[in-house]
């Protein structure tokens, strides 16, 4: 049995592993049918949504930073480089911040479907600058680590300093 020490720690660092050890400790306390006016049901989702929330949020600054690197990377031009960074830097703050042991492992496994979804995002995006040459030739699987993406002084080359995109 866990003790509560234990889950005090876990909540403190880790807090989406928290919200799914209490779901199932709720849910399991539910089937004992105890005689107390609780909406179990509720109470369940309502801490898995907390737990899914920060799933989201993490998975949804890593999009960010994908996709940011990758126009960084593959673009031309030079006037919105900056502006692409200090999105990269503030995804990068907001995951720093949110991370935990159990979201880094479901960031792992998840970045190949993730980089789908930013590789499609700045393509979109690089073609709607019409930088059709550069959206045409991003790469189709993550050229990057996990460590990479989070890495605050990690930068991607643009292609086009090596003439070679």
């Amino acid at each position: 049995m866990t003790d509560v020490s234990d889950l005090e720690r876990l909540y403190e660092e880790d807090f989406y592993a928290w919200t799914r050890a209490q779901a199932r400790a709720l849910r399991q306390l539910a089937r004992t049918r105890p005689n107390v006016p609780v909406d179990w049901k509720h109470l369940v989702e309502e801490v898995e949504d907390l737990g899914r929330s920060e799933l989201h949020a993490v998975r949804s600054h890593l999009v960010v930073v994908l996709e940011h690197l990758l126009k960084l990377q593959a673009s031309t031009a030079d006037a919105p480089r900056r502006g692409w960074m200090l999105t990269v830097q503030r995804a990068r703050s907001e995951l720093e911040e949110r991370l935990t042991p159990s979201l880094r492992r479901h960031l792992r496994a998840a970045l190949p479907r993730l980089y789908t979804r930013a590789r499609r995002d700045a393509r979109f995006a690089l073609e709607l600058h019409g930088e059709h040459e550069a959206a045409a030739h991003l790469p189709e699987r993550c050229p990057w680590t996990l460590a990479q993406l989070l890495d605050p002084d990690f930068w991607p080359e643009p292609r086009h300093a090596h003439g070679d995109g």
